[in-house]
This record gives C-alpha cells, sequence and structure tokens, in this order.
C-alpha cells in the first residue's frame, strides 16, 4: 500500500502540468498505439480493460471504433484521470467509458466492478513507467478472461537503431521516470507459459517498441 501510495504521488507531480500537453507530443513518439487499437477487435458487447490509461486517449479512440464493446481505464494519477475524464466527457461516450483510480499492480483493483473477467486488456506504454511492472502483468493476467487477449505495446531496446538515438532517448526518459524494459519479452514468454496461452511478439520500427499479443487458451 505504501509503495502504491509513493507511485500516485510521483505520478501526480510528473504528470500535473504535463497532461495537458501530453497528447499533444506523446502522439509522435509513443509509436505503435494505433496499430494495437487496430488489433484489439472485441467481440460484440466485450469488455476491456486499459491498465495505466492516463489521459484517455487510447480509450476515446477505441470507444469510437468499437462502439458494442465496453471500455474501463484504471490509472494510479488523480491528475490523469481528470483529464481522461474531461476528454472523455467531450468525446461524448461516458456511458461508454468507465474510469477507475488505483494501482495497476493490485490484483483486486477491479473487483468491485462486478466484472469477473475482461475480453481484452491493455499497457500501452505504461509497463516501462511501474516499478513493480511485472505484478501489473500478473494483475492483468488474473482478469483476464478465457479465449481473450493481453495487448502489450511498450519501449523497446532500440536494438537496430543508432547508438546516440539509443543513448539520448533513454537519457530524456529517465527524466520522466520511465524505464524500457529489457527483461519484456522474456516476461511476456513466462507469464503466456504460466497461463498455457499463446503468445506473439515482434518488435516494431527497427526495434523501437517491442509490441506483443498474450492469448488466452478458451
Amino acid at each position: 500500500m505504501r509503495k502504491a501510495v509513493e507511485t500516485a504521488r510521483l505520478m501526480d507531480a510528473v504528470y500535473r502540468n504535463q497532461r495537458h500537453f501530453y497528447d499533444l507530443t506523446r502522439k509522435y513518439y509513443l509509436l505503435g498505439r494505433d496499430q494495437l487499437i487496430s488489433d484489439l477487435q472485441p467481440p460484440r458487447g466485450g469488455t476491456v480493460l486499459e491498465l495505466g490509461c492516463g489521459t484517455g486517449r487510447n480509450l476515446v479512440t477505441a470507444a469510437r471504433r468499437y462502439p458494442d464493446a465496453r471500455f474501463y481505464g484504471l490509472d494510479i494519477s488523480r491528475n490523469m484521470l481528470e483529464t481522461a475524464e474531461k476528454n472523455i466527457k467531450r468525446a461524448g461516450i461516458g456511458d461508454q467509458v468507465h474510469l477507475i483510480e488505483g494501482d495497476a499492480a493490485d490484483p483486486f483493483v477491479t473487483e468491485g466492478l462486478g466484472i469477473p473477467a475482461f475480453d481484452r486488456i491493455i499497457y500501452s506504454y505504461t509497463l516501462s513507467m511501474i516499478p513493480v511492472w511485472r505484478e501489473a502483468l500478473a494483475a492483468g493476467s488474473r482478469c483476464l478472461a478465457e479465449g481473450g487477449r493481453i495487448h502489450v505495446v511498450d519501449f523497446g531496446q532500440q536494438g537496430r537503431l543508432p547508438a546516440w538515438f539509443r543513448k539520448a532517448l533513454f537519457k530524456w526518459l529517465r527524466s520522466f521516470h520511465v524505464s524500457p524494459r529489457s527483461e519484456l519479452k522474456s516476461e511476456l514468454e513466462a507469464l503466456a507459459e504460466r497461463k498455457g496461452a499463446g503468445l506473439e511478439y515482434r518488435q516494431l520500427y527497427r526495434g523501437y517498441a517491442d509490441y506483443a499479443v498474450i492469448t488466452s487458451a478458451e
């Protein structure tokens, strides 16, 4: 609990002012988000949970694309959720999208929603920001429906990009408390194995981003 409170305070401090122009700047380097949304394809009447929803940008885009699905966004930052609430209201999709304040690493955080399992779970550039990111992955997998999918996109290790670019990017990301996870692929492989699930993994944009889909067995 103490760790969650500290993380919430940190995220509020980092994004207290940035949230007002976050989406204008992040669209240039949070690459692969729209591909993730295109690949979601939730079933009619299905449920989608985004862990670390931030300003609600993905939720708004996905809800417009899939009007027959219900969306839930969770974030630990009250400041980000306030911005997300405004964006969702402005988009006129308040009946389709619901927000939750809480810790993505808490395996019981969604229990109050009355939804036993979700058809799709999204981690979009959030695992690199969550200190206990492995626990956050495990928490999401706990509430994944049979035959459901976990979709992940995040910063990769920039392996096929110039060394100077990687060094500059990682230094800049550290100023926002962002740490690309070098063990992300192995952790996803282990998670898929534990669940008896399938894993599709690939690198986007010469290693700029890691992109993965875990499909649970039915």
